[in-house]
Protein backbone atom coordinates (compact mmCIF):
# COMPACT_ATOMS: atom_id res chain seq x y z
CA UNK A 1 0.00 0.00 0.00
CA UNK A 2 1.27 3.48 -0.87
CA UNK A 3 0.82 6.43 1.49
CA UNK A 4 1.37 10.17 1.16
CA UNK A 5 2.74 12.20 4.07
CA UNK A 6 2.04 15.93 4.34
CA UNK A 7 4.63 17.68 6.51
CA UNK A 8 6.60 20.84 7.22
CA UNK A 9 10.08 21.57 8.51
CA UNK A 10 12.46 24.31 9.56
CA UNK A 11 15.54 23.67 7.43
CA UNK A 12 18.02 25.60 9.59
CA UNK A 13 19.82 22.55 11.00
CA UNK A 14 19.53 20.28 7.94
CA UNK A 15 21.67 19.81 4.87
CA UNK A 16 18.61 19.90 2.63
CA UNK A 17 15.82 17.41 2.12
CA UNK A 18 17.72 14.59 0.42
CA UNK A 19 19.82 11.97 2.21
CA UNK A 20 23.52 12.86 2.46
CA UNK A 21 26.46 10.49 3.11
CA UNK A 22 27.87 12.45 6.06
CA UNK A 23 25.30 15.11 6.93
CA UNK A 24 21.85 15.12 8.50
CA UNK A 25 18.85 15.59 6.17
CA UNK A 26 15.09 15.90 6.64
CA UNK A 27 14.53 12.73 4.63
CA UNK A 28 16.85 10.79 6.92
CA UNK A 29 15.14 11.76 10.18
CA UNK A 30 11.67 10.93 8.81
CA UNK A 31 12.81 7.59 7.39
CA UNK A 32 14.43 6.70 10.71
CA UNK A 33 11.28 7.61 12.64
CA UNK A 34 9.00 5.62 10.32
CA UNK A 35 11.33 2.61 10.42
CA UNK A 36 11.44 2.57 14.23
CA UNK A 37 7.68 3.01 14.68
CA UNK A 38 6.60 0.57 11.95
CA UNK A 39 9.42 -1.85 12.78
CA UNK A 40 10.55 -2.26 9.18
CA UNK A 41 12.91 -0.39 6.87
CA UNK A 42 10.99 2.47 5.27
CA UNK A 43 12.22 4.65 2.41
CA UNK A 44 10.42 7.84 1.40
CA UNK A 45 10.37 9.87 -1.83
CA UNK A 46 9.86 13.63 -1.52
CA UNK A 47 8.08 16.10 -3.78
CA UNK A 48 11.37 17.90 -4.34
CA UNK A 49 14.86 18.49 -3.02
CA UNK A 50 15.17 21.68 -1.00
CA UNK A 51 18.73 22.88 -0.47
CA UNK A 52 20.63 23.27 2.80
CA UNK A 53 18.87 25.74 5.08
CA UNK A 54 15.68 26.04 3.00
CA UNK A 55 12.37 25.58 4.84
CA UNK A 56 9.06 23.98 3.88
CA UNK A 57 5.66 25.11 5.14
CA UNK A 58 4.19 22.30 3.07
CA UNK A 59 6.01 19.27 1.71
CA UNK A 60 4.85 15.82 0.61
CA UNK A 61 6.53 12.43 0.47
CA UNK A 62 5.35 8.91 -0.26
CA UNK A 63 6.26 5.51 1.18
CA UNK A 64 5.17 1.90 0.74
CA UNK A 65 4.28 -0.64 3.41
CA UNK A 66 1.98 -3.62 3.89
CA UNK A 67 1.75 -3.02 7.63
CA UNK A 68 -1.75 -2.12 8.81
CA UNK A 69 -1.90 1.00 10.98
CA UNK A 70 -4.12 3.91 11.98
CA UNK A 71 -3.13 7.00 9.99
CA UNK A 72 -4.04 9.36 12.84
CA UNK A 73 -2.14 7.28 15.37
CA UNK A 74 0.95 7.17 13.18
CA UNK A 75 0.85 10.97 12.79
CA UNK A 76 0.72 11.30 16.58
CA UNK A 77 3.60 8.85 17.12
CA UNK A 78 5.77 10.48 14.45
CA UNK A 79 5.28 13.94 15.92
CA UNK A 80 6.22 12.58 19.35
CA UNK A 81 9.33 10.90 17.94
CA UNK A 82 10.58 13.55 15.50
CA UNK A 83 12.60 16.63 16.54
CA UNK A 84 10.71 19.88 17.07
CA UNK A 85 11.74 21.28 13.66
CA UNK A 86 9.86 18.60 11.68
CA UNK A 87 6.06 18.30 11.87
CA UNK A 88 3.73 15.73 10.29
CA UNK A 89 0.26 17.01 9.35
CA UNK A 90 -1.42 14.11 7.63
CA UNK A 91 -0.91 10.58 6.27
CA UNK A 92 -3.33 9.11 3.74
CA UNK A 93 -3.66 6.27 1.23
CA UNK A 94 -3.07 6.94 -2.46
CA UNK A 95 -3.16 4.89 -5.64
CA UNK A 96 -0.30 2.44 -6.11
CA UNK A 97 1.22 4.45 -8.97
CA UNK A 98 0.92 7.86 -7.26
CA UNK A 99 4.29 9.62 -6.99
CA UNK A 100 5.12 12.50 -4.65
CA UNK A 101 7.60 14.03 -7.09
CA UNK A 102 6.33 13.23 -10.57
CA UNK A 103 2.62 13.73 -9.91
CA UNK A 104 3.02 17.21 -8.41
CA UNK A 105 1.40 19.70 -10.80
CA UNK A 106 2.92 22.81 -9.21
CA UNK A 107 5.20 24.07 -6.47
CA UNK A 108 5.11 27.52 -4.86
CA UNK A 109 7.97 29.26 -3.07
CA UNK A 110 8.14 32.44 -0.98
CA UNK A 111 11.27 34.50 -0.35
CA UNK A 112 11.31 36.93 2.59
CA UNK A 113 13.36 40.14 2.63
CA UNK A 114 13.48 42.11 5.89
CA UNK A 115 13.52 45.84 5.13
CA UNK A 116 14.75 46.81 8.59
CA UNK A 117 16.63 45.08 11.37
CA UNK A 118 14.39 42.91 13.50
CA UNK A 119 15.72 40.80 16.37
CA UNK A 120 12.93 38.26 15.89
CA UNK A 121 13.23 37.43 12.18
CA UNK A 122 16.96 37.45 11.42
CA UNK A 123 16.97 33.65 11.11
CA UNK A 124 13.90 33.65 8.85
CA UNK A 125 14.34 36.60 6.49
CA UNK A 126 17.18 38.20 4.51
CA UNK A 127 18.02 41.66 5.86
CA UNK A 128 18.41 44.21 3.06
CA UNK A 129 18.28 47.82 4.19
CA UNK A 130 18.80 49.33 0.72
CA UNK A 131 15.84 51.08 -0.92
CA UNK A 132 14.36 48.84 -3.62
CA UNK A 133 12.17 49.88 -6.56
CA UNK A 134 9.36 47.33 -6.09
CA UNK A 135 7.49 48.50 -9.22
CA UNK A 136 10.51 47.68 -11.38
CA UNK A 137 10.93 44.33 -9.65
CA UNK A 138 7.31 43.47 -10.46
CA UNK A 139 7.85 44.55 -14.07
CA UNK A 140 10.77 42.14 -14.17
CA UNK A 141 8.63 39.38 -12.64
CA UNK A 142 6.20 39.68 -15.57
CA UNK A 143 9.04 38.95 -17.99
CA UNK A 144 9.42 35.46 -16.48
CA UNK A 145 6.05 34.49 -18.01
CA UNK A 146 7.46 35.16 -21.49
CA UNK A 147 10.18 32.51 -21.20
CA UNK A 148 10.47 28.75 -20.71
CA UNK A 149 14.20 27.98 -20.59
CA UNK A 150 15.71 29.16 -17.29
CA UNK A 151 19.17 27.63 -17.54
CA UNK A 152 20.71 30.99 -16.57
CA UNK A 153 19.23 30.60 -13.07
CA UNK A 154 20.26 26.98 -12.61
CA UNK A 155 23.22 25.91 -10.53
CA UNK A 156 26.14 25.08 -12.84
CA UNK A 157 26.84 21.44 -13.73
CA UNK A 158 23.32 20.33 -12.80
CA UNK A 159 22.35 17.00 -14.36
CA UNK A 160 18.87 17.65 -15.78
CA UNK A 161 17.21 16.65 -19.06
CA UNK A 162 15.59 20.05 -19.59
CA UNK A 163 15.83 23.57 -18.22
CA UNK A 164 12.25 24.36 -19.22
CA UNK A 165 9.80 25.48 -16.53
CA UNK A 166 6.31 26.94 -16.82
CA UNK A 167 5.89 29.97 -14.55
CA UNK A 168 2.33 30.28 -13.19
CA UNK A 169 2.75 33.09 -10.67
CA UNK A 170 5.50 35.60 -9.85
CA UNK A 171 5.08 38.83 -7.90
CA UNK A 172 6.50 41.01 -5.13
CA UNK A 173 4.43 42.48 -2.31
CA UNK A 174 4.93 44.24 1.03
CA UNK A 175 4.05 42.41 4.24
CA UNK A 176 4.53 44.68 7.27
CA UNK A 177 8.30 45.38 7.41
CA UNK A 178 9.13 42.67 4.87
CA UNK A 179 9.16 42.39 1.10
CA UNK A 180 7.98 38.99 -0.12
CA UNK A 181 8.44 37.31 -3.50
CA UNK A 182 6.07 34.47 -4.41
CA UNK A 183 6.71 32.29 -7.43
CA UNK A 184 4.76 29.26 -8.65
CA UNK A 185 5.77 26.88 -11.45
CA UNK A 186 5.32 23.31 -12.60
CA UNK A 187 8.95 22.62 -11.64
CA UNK A 188 12.08 24.44 -10.48
CA UNK A 189 15.77 24.04 -11.24
CA UNK A 190 18.36 23.76 -8.52
CA UNK A 191 19.04 27.18 -6.94
CA UNK A 192 16.60 28.78 -9.43
CA UNK A 193 14.47 30.81 -7.02
CA UNK A 194 17.44 32.22 -5.12
CA UNK A 195 19.13 33.26 -8.38
CA UNK A 196 15.93 34.90 -9.66
CA UNK A 197 15.57 36.85 -6.41
CA UNK A 198 19.21 37.99 -6.53
CA UNK A 199 18.78 39.16 -10.12
CA UNK A 200 15.60 41.06 -9.30
CA UNK A 201 17.25 42.72 -6.30
CA UNK A 202 19.89 44.07 -8.71
CA UNK A 203 17.05 45.48 -10.83
CA UNK A 204 15.41 46.95 -7.74
CA UNK A 205 18.70 48.60 -6.76
CA UNK A 206 19.07 50.12 -10.23
CA UNK A 207 22.15 48.06 -11.08
CA UNK A 208 20.45 46.80 -14.24
CA UNK A 209 17.40 47.70 -16.31
CA UNK A 210 14.21 45.64 -16.37
CA UNK A 211 14.56 44.78 -20.07
CA UNK A 212 18.05 43.34 -19.48
CA UNK A 213 16.32 40.33 -17.94
CA UNK A 214 15.42 39.12 -21.46
CA UNK A 215 19.12 39.11 -22.39
CA UNK A 216 20.07 37.31 -19.17
CA UNK A 217 17.52 34.54 -19.71
CA UNK A 218 18.35 34.15 -23.42
CA UNK A 219 22.08 33.93 -22.65
CA UNK A 220 21.53 30.66 -20.72
CA UNK A 221 24.66 31.54 -18.72
CA UNK A 222 24.59 31.54 -14.91
CA UNK A 223 27.33 34.18 -14.87
CA UNK A 224 24.96 36.68 -16.53
CA UNK A 225 22.34 36.44 -13.77
CA UNK A 226 22.49 37.99 -10.31
CA UNK A 227 23.84 36.57 -7.08
CA UNK A 228 22.23 33.71 -5.18
CA UNK A 229 20.50 35.09 -2.08
CA UNK A 230 20.86 33.25 1.26
CA UNK A 231 18.87 30.04 1.76
CA UNK A 232 17.49 30.79 5.24
CA UNK A 233 14.78 33.13 3.87
CA UNK A 234 13.38 30.70 1.27
CA UNK A 235 10.24 28.66 1.93
CA UNK A 236 8.46 25.99 -0.07
CA UNK A 237 4.88 26.96 0.77
CA UNK A 238 2.64 24.76 -1.38
CA UNK A 239 2.73 21.61 -3.52
CA UNK A 240 -0.34 20.71 -5.57
CA UNK A 241 -1.56 17.34 -6.87
CA UNK A 242 -4.51 16.03 -8.86
CA UNK A 243 -7.38 14.98 -6.60
CA UNK A 244 -7.67 11.58 -8.26
CA UNK A 245 -4.43 10.21 -6.75
CA UNK A 246 -6.25 9.61 -3.45
CA UNK A 247 -8.08 6.39 -2.64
Amino acid sequence: MRYFIELSYNGKDYHGWQNQPNDISVQEVIENALSVILKEKIAIVGAGRTDTGVHALQMFAHFDTDIVFSEDELVFKLNSFLPKDVAIFKIYKVKAEAHARFDATSRTYRYRIALRKNTFNFENAYLLSNVLDIDKMNEAAKILFQHKDFQCFSKSNTDVKTYNCTIMKAHWYLENDELHFVIKADRFLRNMVRAIVGTMINIGLGKMEVEELHHIINSKRRSEAGYSVPAHALYLIEVEYPEDIKI
